[in-house]
């Protein structure tokens, strides 16, 4: 980006502080009790876990992994790796001890911050293929064994508690030497195949990233909530619900866990959600499913308020057209009467939420807009840090990711592949010369995603390359439309469909347990396991 407003993520925190220091930066849940820290108390742990690293060893551009999941001491001990000058190696929680160990051999991290002992014993499983790993710090409190030393994420931060106003200059002195093509992170796609691939990002992709995906959302005010459940190792939540809520001086709340989140909506009553498709076909399914389950009054009045909500959504925001006394009235009455009571389980605050990680399907999105929860779906991959494309307010444009953000460039290559250009671009892949040479063409970036663009700018897309499936007959088949249109059924978890040179196509069905265990019961089935529940011939019926 020609002018970012700050030359690094720590530069950009530090500013954020001096505006909003007293207002909530970050909360969590602990022992039942809602935590809250200030901008202003937050900026300081952030100084401080950075004093801490460097009393500890570390050096300017060491990479530091983090294997955790969401929580403070994530973006406290990101922050701090950053502000020391350092370098952050985002694993995957729900990694093994091999898979975390082998990032953590390729990156050459020697400190791995860990948030409990469940994932320093994963490390202490393969301590003998990490040998390079001279502390381990824990967000957690327990007692480490001798061969792999564990401090606390406290026992860090408090070396020569407090920070001295000198210490705090020094500090800060650092967040002034951080240069925009500075790594901020070093990333490990979750490849299918072979070993991950390190993407590296620099802190100008970062916040070129956060201010500009802002910019086309028109802003966020101080007193937006955030609620943060998505892994802080993958680079949509980092990126989308980190970084711009920084940027934006809002409030961060980390949700307890995945299968919390429902709960810890009603708790922090948030105002913007970062989410992936998945959990808007959950939404979706169990809506449809509890209007199925009740009267046929019941049943109507919901159809119908679907009905004139859409007519209304559309003429609103899609399709600007006059919207007459008798609709606005309807929709008014059958929003308070149905929808209302929806939103009130997402805690009442929620406007809107940013899709993204995987297509969202059109019919869902056309939903979501409809009982008055705005979802905007974007683009991206973990190489372009991640937005490429956002639906802005106003103009949407379902089944489509949105236009281009500003200073991005987008071509299709001669058969039908989106090929980028931009300043959220990674540099390339982590000691791989190779596989970074051949992610690009002529300087443009290689997605690997079929997409079509219309006349406006919108990008439709198609599927990823290699998954469009030829079947025997020569013909092109883009397997997810029909696998998403599978998971909209209440009973599918996830599908896959394959047929590449076959006469015909077949589709993997993960089933969704708890909605065939109710089932079971509703039709009594007899059963000894789950395995034995989905084998039975009405299970496969259904």
């Amino acid at each position: 980006m020609s002018n970012l407003p700050y030359k690094s993520v720590p530069a950009m925190l530090r500013d954020t502080t001096r505006k909003h220091a007293d207002r909530p930066a970050i909360s969590y849940k602990k022992s039942g009790q809602i935590i809250t820290l200030s901008y202003a108390e937050f900026y300081m742990r952030v100084l401080m876990a950075a004093r801490g690293l460097r009393k500890a060893g570390m050096a300017p551009g060491d990479r530091v992994a983090i294997f955790s999941e969401n929580r403070a001491g994530w973006a406290i001990s990101d922050l701090g790796v950053q502000s020391a000058l350092g370098i952050t190696v985002p694993i995957y929680a729900t990694n093994t001890g091999e898979q975390a160990a082998y990032v953590i051999n390729h990156s050459g991290a020697r400190i791995v911050f860990v948030s409990t002992r469940q994932q320093y014993e994963k490390l202490i499983a393969v301590k003998d293929q990490i040998p390079n790993v001279e502390l381990v710090i824990s967000y957690d409190r327990f007692l480490g064994l001798r061969e792999l030393p564990v401090y606390s994420l406290y026992q860090l931060s408090e070396v020569s508690y407090p920070l001295t106003d000198k210490e705090q200059e020094k500090i800060e002195g650092w967040i002034d030497e951080i240069k925009p093509d500075d790594l901020i992170t070093v990333i490990y796609t979750s490849g299918t195949t072979g070993n991950p691939k390190g993407v590296m990002l620099s802190q100008s992709n970062m916040v070129f990233n956060a201010t500009a995906g802002m910019k086309k959302l028109e802003g966020l005010d101080p007193t937006e909530v955030f609620l943060s459940f998505l892994p802080l190792s993958h680079v949509l939540e980092r990126t989308a619900g980190y970084h711009a809520a920084l940027l934006c001086g809002c409030h961060i709340a980390f949700a307890e866990s995945v299968d919390k989140v429902i709960e810890n909506i009603l708790d922090f009553r948030p105002s913007v959600m970062v989410s992936v498709p998945r959990l808007f076909e959950k939404i979706y399914s169990r809506i449809y499913e509890n209007v199925h389950q009740s009267s046929a009054f019941k049943r109507w009045l919901f159809h119908r308020a679907v009905a004139r909500g859409r007519e209304f959504m559309l003429r609103r925001f899609i399709e600007p057209r006059p919207i007459g006394f008798l609709l606005r009235l309807e929709h008014k009455f059958l929003d308070r009467l149905v929808f209302s009571k929806i939103r009130a389980r997402f805690g009442g605050n929620l406007r809107y939420f940013i899709s993204g990680g995987a297509p969202l399907d059109k019919t869902i999105n056309e939903f979501m807009w409809t009982i008055g929860i705005p979802t905007f779906e974007g683009y991206g991959l973990t190489e372009t840090s991640p937005a490429v494309t956002l639906n802005a307010p106003w103009k949407v444009r379902f089944g489509s990711v949105g236009t281009l953000l500003e200073e991005t460039e987008a071509k299709l290559a001669e058969d039908g592949e989106l090929l980028l250009k931009g300043p959220q671009i990674m540099s390339g892949y982590y000691e791989d010369p190779q596989a970074t040479a051949e992610a690009f063409v002529d300087g443009w970036f290689k997605t690997g995603d079929i997409a079509k663009i219309d006349e406006d700018g919108y990008i439709f897309i198609v599927d990823r390359k290699k998954e469009i499936i030829v079947t025997a007959g020569g013909k092109n088949i883009a397997p997810q439309a029909v696998e998403n249109e599978l998971r909209l059924d209440k009973f599918i978890s996830q599908a896959y469909v394959f047929g590449d040179r076959k006469p015909y196509l077949v589709a993997l069905l993960t089933p969704n347990i708890d909605r065939v265990l109710e089932f079971a019961k509703a039709e009594k089935l007899p059963y000894l396991d789950t395995n034995e529940l989905v084998s039975n011939r009405r299970t496969l019926e259904l």
